[in-house]
């Protein structure tokens, strides 16, 4: 592959580049589907003990894929996914996509290997069809294979799978029609930016046109009233005063007469010499300007400002159990599962002991310095998967895997160093000197 600077290429040049380096792409894809088929191979249950398996959260063998696939240690998919830069569930699914590929996938993977298909739609196939007998998979993978080489759109592509899959079993689809029926929620989308979310209801579709109809006609009953307004905020305006009583009259109300919501606004005052950003965070949501904060919820909110904890001067306890205090230093300080990758922000998650608690033990064990929270299956990997961590001061999470790969996780997140295993495991002081001129320096030591 040629090393010509990019500027001096003519176009014919660039073009053969660019497509050599795609080409380059597709083959570092298939390569690590490959690595996670045989990773899975590897990690047969045959190597669990039965009876330390048995035992409460240690390692159980689980089936990643679909009927007819074979089983898999379920802490295999932390390592693999640590190791590629995935979550521990993206990991589990690409391994479970390619036991499905194998087994249940029929001309697929031979067609991806090929280049002929594209590994998102052979995986598509596989995820939509995890639920039907291998024999229902064989039959939808055979009857979308040919169009699976990209030449109909991905909706087009989309809308074939799901007609093959009602094929292959009718009532299994007569089934899903039946329980989408019950299916009804009102609830708040995820993934929205910039202070705005959404409200989705699901329901008959009678009852949707029954709840438009009335948000329709409240709205125009207060059009001239709100001249300023558009037709779309009027109409949300009016589900607002619809649903809360009292808003009608006066917006101001809404914190006396609304059932209590809470929001955790986070905003950050400048350091000496420096204003402040200008950017608040609400949890659940992401960042919003602090004007937003002021102009949106300022009319409607009611505000009890929480001082600044003090980490570092926060008492340590003795007992096992941790201080509701404790839970929420730990969460400002480290608001995501501190796994390798892990991508859980949750409030609900575990509270890790880093170093184990022992009863018999000195005390002050329960601190600031000690804690990491982290997601049910991700406790059970570090309690029983092999894993170390340390965590030189707080908030930042040294790992190591069973094989020798080490991980920082910090509050910018997850990145692979390099380190040898047979380094000590207790040199804190090379730890703290890798910490501090990372990226720069190539890293020698062990968590």
């Amino acid at each position: 592959m040629t090393t010509k600077p990019l500027e001096e290429m003519g176009e014919d040049e660039l073009l053969t580049f660019a497509g050599d380096n795609a080409e380059a792409q597709r083959t570092a894809e298939l390569n690590v589907m490959r690595a996670a088929r045989q990773w899975a191979v590897l990690h047969s249950p045959d190597r669990l003990d039965p009876e330390e398996s048995a035992k409460p959260g240690r390692e159980k063998a689980r089936q990643y894929g679909g009927d007819g696939t074979p089983q898999v240690c379920e802490f295999a998919a932390a390592e693999f996914g640590a190791r590629t830069g995935m979550t521990t569930y993206a990991a589990g699914e690409l391994m479970g996509d390619m036991l499905d590929l194998e087994h249940r996938g029929g001309d697929l993977w031979k067609r991806v290997e090929a280049r002929e298909v594209k590994p998102s739609y052979a995986r598509h196939v596989v995820r939509r069809t995890r639920h039907l007998s291998k024999q229902e998979a064989q039959y939808v993978a055979t009857a979308v294979t040919e169009c699976a080489d990209g030449r109909i759109p991905w909706t087009r592509f989309e809308k074939r799978v799901e007609a093959a899959i009602a094929r292959a079993n009718p009532q299994a689809a007569r089934d899903k029609e039946l329980k989408a029926q019950e299916a009804t929620f009102a609830k708040k989308l995820r993934d929205e930016t910039h202070g705005m979310a959404s409200l989705l209801t699901r329901a008959p579709v009678w009852m949707i046109n029954q709840m438009l109809a009335a948000i329709k006609a409240y709205s125009a009953s207060i059009k001239d009233d709100l001249p300023q307004l558009t037709d779309d905020e009027r109409d949300v305006l009016a589900l607002l005063m619809l649903l809360t009583p009292g808003a009608d009259q006066d917006l101001g109300r809404l914190a006396d007469t609304a059932p209590v919501v809470h929001l955790y606004v986070h905003t950050y005052a400048g350091t000496a010499g420096e204003p402040s950003e200008g950017i608040a965070r609400v949890e659940g949501h992401g960042p919003v300007t602090e004007d937003w904060v002021r102009d949106t919820l300022g009319p409607t909110c009611r505000f009890k400002i929480q001082p600044v904890l003090d980490l570092a001067g926060m008492a340590p306890v003795d007992a096992y159990e941790i201080p509701d205090r404790h839970r929420q230093a730990v969460h400002l300080m480290s608001p995501a599962d501190t796994f390798p990758y892990g991508s859980c922000t949750d409030r609900s998650m575990q509270a890790d002991h880093t170093i184990p608690h022992d009863p018999n033990g000195p005390p002050g064990q329960s601190r600031i310095g000690n804690y990491g929270p982290m997601t049910t299956t991700h406790h059970r990997i570090k309690t029983h998967g092999g894993w170390q961590v340390q965590q030189p001061f707080p908030g930042i999470y040294l790992w190591r895997d069973k094989h020798g790969a080490f991980y920082l996780v910090d509050h910018t997140g997850t990145r692979q160093l390099n380190g040898h295993p047979d380094d000590h495991p207790d040199d804190h002081p090379r730890v703290v000197e890798i910490y501090r001129n990372l990226p720069t320096i190539k890293t020698d030591w062990a968590a």
